[in-house]
């Protein structure tokens, strides 16, 4: 390793230990780090266990679907996730002396470290076929190597592929369209009644041709000869793929991909973001309404709106029998339009001014209060989640879903309800955690890990309203008891915003120049999602 790779890993290192280590973060980050991996730690362990244990027969069927299920957690969970771990800002890179093979393999370094997951399990799985009597003990170990190697390189060209795809503009919908919909192809050939597709899908994994049933012949020492060659091939390919697609990124221009597209367009555009002016004074008619352009033209939150009503209607499909309504009474969707609020919430509500980067200042220059401008962001935020209702009853009647007046007046009010705590904890959190965030980057989160372990605890909280109207209406069996109830939890959601409004006006009035200084932090060369 150069000193040139070491320096850059070093920064990183040194930039990661920063956040660590701020009041509460280092206790906070150990606490989630120590949860998520130890209980990927365990699947490991119960791989190797179950390796070491099963006879040569057992794993010559099971360990191809161990390899198959690890390398599509590795190429597709940061995608289906958009959280995609540490990655170069090779823009900044650029500047630097650096040759383009020293930045692939850094990029290969922390792509490494996005799939510590899957690492632990081959890891358990390795010293479990080790420690087989029945599997040859030398094989193991360069047929899982070689297999590691596969998916880094194919990880790392998968991803420089899709950042170009997702910078160009209306080309990012149809590739995110197209990801969501792979990714919840099983459930829906399951839930359709074609588990035979499914099935016959899942028999490939047996054939030697593919890299994972390759890799699994040559660690139990059967059929070697074809195995090897198709598992260097497969690596070597991926390896020319990684690097071509990663120099290609290098020489992307993603500012001139941006700003390709028509303008024939701009005419209704303007007369659509227009309607503030309709209801609302200036300057809060002017703020609504820059805020709306900002989110409609941010790819981040596209991406996430996209998924809402897509992914969203995909992925509850299956799990709500068809758009049946589950225990309790809970429509379809009701439990899609909170999926698509949760997505929403992390781009529209719990970092409000991340988009809005170091011009967050203009709020505190301008006579305008700055309490208008987050009472603006909330009134945008809330029109693209009634947005969002509105397509996801769209998809609902195009699925032929069974809708009736009242589980329509459910999603609507349940969602509502639901947006008033969101709100109040937003506005709290986007004043208290704020966090800059390149609209540009089409995944990642957009707002700050220890929040995210904030939210995991106060979450079941923000539910609990509405989960006690459920359980009031299904104990009871009273739809005037359920609507009661909801009534009650939107007047104390609706003290609760205005009591969380004004305590961040309050904070943000008093500890602006932390504020702005959050706001104005520079990633550096690495961008962390």
């Amino acid at each position: 390793m150069s000193s040139r790779v070491r320096a850059i890993l070093g920064a990183q290192w040194r930039c990661t230990w920063h956040l660590l280590t701020r009041p509460g973060g280092r206790v906070l980050a150990g606490i989630l780090w120590l949860f998520w991996y130890g209980l990927w730690a365990s699947v490991g362990v119960a791989a190797g266990i179950y390796t070491a244990l099963a006879s040569r027969a057992d794993l010559a069927v099971v360990l191809p679907a161990i390899l198959m299920g690890t390398f599509l957690f590795w190429q597709l969970a940061p995608i289906l996730t958009t959280d995609a771990g540490a990655s170069l800002n090779v823009r900044k890179l650029q500047l630097y002396p650096i040759p383009d093979g020293e930045l692939f393999v850094v990029e290969l370094l922390l792509r490494l470290i996005t799939a510590l997951e899957m690492l632990l399990v081959l890891a358990g799985t390795l010293i479990g076929l080790v420690a087989n009597p029945d599997v040859p003990g030398w094989l193991p170990a360069p047929a899982l190597l070689l297999f590691v190697a596969f998916n880094l390189f194919l990880s790392a060209g998968l991803r420089s592929l899709l950042e170009r795809l997702l910078a160009i503009r209306r080309v990012r919908e149809i590739v995110v369209f197209a990801m969501v919909t792979c990714g919840a192809l099983p459930q829906l050939l399951a839930a359709t009644g074609r588990g035979g597709h499914l099935l016959r899908l899942l028999s490939f994994r047996q054939s030697v041709f593919v890299p994972w049933a390759a890799a699994s012949r040559l660690a139990l020492g059967s059929q070697t000869i074809p195995a090897l060659p198709i598992l260097c091939a497969a690596t070597v390919a991926a390896y020319v793929f990684g690097r071509l697609q990663f120099r290609r990124s290098l020489r992307f221009d993603a500012a001139a991909a941006r700003s390709t597209g028509s303008s024939g367009s701009a005419a209704w555009a303007d007369r659509l973001y227009a309607w503030p002016a309709a209801l609302f004074s200036d300057p809060l008619a002017a703020l609504v309404e820059k805020e709306l352009r900002t989110l409609a033209r941010s790819p981040r939150f596209r991406v996430v709106f996209l998924m809402g009503f897509s992914f969203g209607a995909i992925i509850w499909w299956p799990l709500m029998h068809g758009g049946h309504s589950g225990p309790g009474g809970l429509s379809y969707p009701v439990v899609v339009s909170g999926y698509a609020m949760i997505l929403l919430a992390e781009v529209a509500f719990w970092n409000q001014f991340g988009f809005d980067r170091s011009a967050a200042q203009l709020y505190f220059s301008t006579p305008a209060p700055f309490a208008l401008a987050l009472r603006a962001k909330n009134v945008a935020g809330m029109t693209f989640v009634g947005l969002e209702i509105a397509l996801i009853l769209l998809v609902c009647t195009v699925l032929r879903v069974p809708l009736s007046l009242a589980s329509i007046a459910q999603a609507i009010l349940v969602t509502l309800v639901f947006s008033l705590y969101f709100l109040s904890v937003g506005n709290v959190s986007s004043v208290y955690q704020p966090r800059p965030v390149n609209p540009e980057h089409s995944w990642g989160r957009s707002s700050a890990g220890r929040f995210q372990l904030y939210m995991l605890l106060l979450f079941p909280a923000i539910a609990a309203p509405v989960a006690l109207a459920y359980l009031a209406a299904w104990f009871l069996e009273s739809r005037a008891v359920f609507y009661g109830i909801l009534a009650l939890d939107a007047l104390v959601g609706t003290a609760c915003y205005h009591y969380a409004t004004r305590a961040a006006v309050a904070a943000a009035e008093k500890r602006t120049e932390e504020f702005l200084a959050a706001l104005s932090q520079d990633g550096g060369p690495f961008v962390v999602e």
